[in-house]
């Protein structure tokens, strides 16, 4: 694997390398990056990865100093799963001045759920995703579904920029007892590791009602919510939307019972300790 620290190094050694696939991370590689690692190796002749701390995405107070720096560790892992290229650049690399121009999306798509607990969190990730498909020019890039807003708004940008960028999903990797797989599940201590699979049986309890014929959201929404503030937790939302926009399904779209299951996700955030954990299910 080769590894390069900057934008004119990265850009030469892709010059010949034919359909290229991207899988940006911030690093602290878990078997979830791994997993978008080998898929990403079924889709084109070089496989590219980045390795990118970005500070656009954090709001103040939040991990971004904290955020672990595993770079040995990384590459080790990124080596084995058969990546080709790492771009990992340093912050003046990729920001030697302040980053004035942005992608802003819109508040329909990054002030709702995410985007209302982080403000300005979407504007980030579009900003630093835009940046790095400028430089890496891939022709496929690859993100998990773990991150299902993310995955939402990326889409939508890429197709209104009209990019030549296919966006495609990747499944979520979990523990064997239901947790997802984040970086930043090594902040939990024991007790709350073991308390952490709640938050996704309780979406799987609502994924379960749903299907069996609940259409009344708000009450079961609000069921899971009191749930886990029962057990410690403090909940930012956990709601059911629809898979395409992630808005509110309309009196109209509840009273559909066999196409309308397949079009909602469940997605919930809330905080274990000094732990945000998010997650979702689809139906």
């Amino acid at each position: 694997m080769q590894i390069h620290k900057t934008i004119p190094g990265v850009r030469a050694a892709l010059r010949t390398a034919g359909r290229i696939v991207f899988v940006p991370t911030m690093g602290n590689l878990h078997e979830g990056h791994i997993t978008l690692m080998r898929q990403a190796r079924a889709h084109g002749d070089t496989v590219v990865a980045s390795i990118f701390v970005n500070r656009l995405q954090f709001r103040p107070g939040e991990d971004f100093e904290k955020y672990p720096r595993t770079f040995t560790a990384d590459c080790e892992k990124l080596i084995t799963a058969g990546v080709d290229h790492l771009f990992a650049p340093g912050e003046t690399e990729l920001y030697p001045e302040p980053q004035r121009y942005v992608v802003e999306p819109p508040a329909e798509h990054a002030a709702i759920l995410e985007g209302e607990f982080r403000p300005g969190h979407f504007r980030g990730v579009a900003t630093v995703v835009m940046k790095l498909f400028s430089i890496i020019q891939p022709q496929a890039a690859l993100f998990g579904k773990k991150d299902y807003q993310q995955f939402m708004v990326l889409s939508s940008m890429v197709r209104e920029f009209a990019l030549a960028v296919d966006i495609i999903p990747g499944e979520t990797v979990r523990a064997p007892d239901g947790l997802a797989l984040s970086s930043r599940n090594g902040y939990l201590s024991a007790d709350e590791r073991a308390v952490a699979p709640q938050l996704n049986r309780l979406l799987q309890q609502t994924v379960t009602a749903i299907r069996a014929g609940n259409r009344d959201f708000a009450s079961l929404e609000s069921a899971a919510m009191t749930e886990l503030r029962a057990s410690g937790w403090l909940p930012d939302y956990l709601a059911v939307r629809r898979k395409i926009d992630l808005k509110l399904p309309t009196a109209s779209d509840s009273a559909l019972v066999g196409g309308l299951v397949a079009e909602l996700v469940v997605l919930a955030a809330a905080r274990l300790g000094n732990t945000r954990l998010i997650d979702n299910l689809e139906i």
